[in-house]
């Protein structure tokens, strides 16, 4: 066992020098220029980015105004019963409204989750599980499809809605399965 975690180590080491030697290596061989390409590449970048930041700012705002609003807590607020009874504590409930909107506002709820409980706790558990089965959805929308100007995003919506509930709940199944 020791030996297969040492060649995975080293494996893990020299993937991506590896990656980027045969991206090179293929270049030169297909007589691409390298660096021209590069730097038109980072010039698209550039490009990308400001096309984005009105709707990353609106997002920004947006989930900002609905944390300052108090509107999370009494979204937390009303549904805590209906959660009680499938062992989802009341400290999770802003994470999985939140999530959905804004990854860096999920993290910060989850901050403080992991401060104000003990680190092997369930709620701290479910709350790791929750954050990694599901998708900023509303950010994705409003960055990405905007970036690129696509305006009918409703089955999109619609999907990422359902894929943000499944994971939610899959979070939910998968902690009580193994936590509980």
């Amino acid at each position: 066992m020791v030996v297969l975690r040492q060649i995975i180590d080293i494996i893990s080491l020299l993937a991506l020098p590896a990656i980027i030697l045969s991206i090179l290596l293929y270049a030169i061989y297909k007589k691409i220029p390298v660096y021209e390409t590069f730097v038109e590449g980072a010039k698209e970048g550039i490009d990308v980015t400001l096309k984005i930041i009105p709707y990353l700012t609106a997002i920004i705002v947006a989930v900002a105004m609905f944390r300052a609003s108090g509107a999370l807590d009494t979204i937390s607020y009303l549904f805590t019963n209906i959660f009680d009874k499938f062992n989802i504590p009341s400290d999770i409930l802003p994470l999985a409204i939140i999530r959905s909107l804004s990854g860096s506002a999920a993290l910060g709820v989850f901050s403080d989750i992991a401060q104000n409980n003990p680190v092997d706790s369930y709620v701290v558990k479910l709350g790791a599980i929750m954050l990694g089965s599901s998708e900023t959805t509303f950010y994705v929308l409003a960055v990405y499809f905007g970036s690129v100007g696509i305006k009918k995003y409703r089955y999109a919506l619609l999907t990422g809605i359902i894929a943000d509930i499944a994971g939610i709940i899959g979070a939910v199944i998968i902690a009580n399965v193994f936590f509980l």
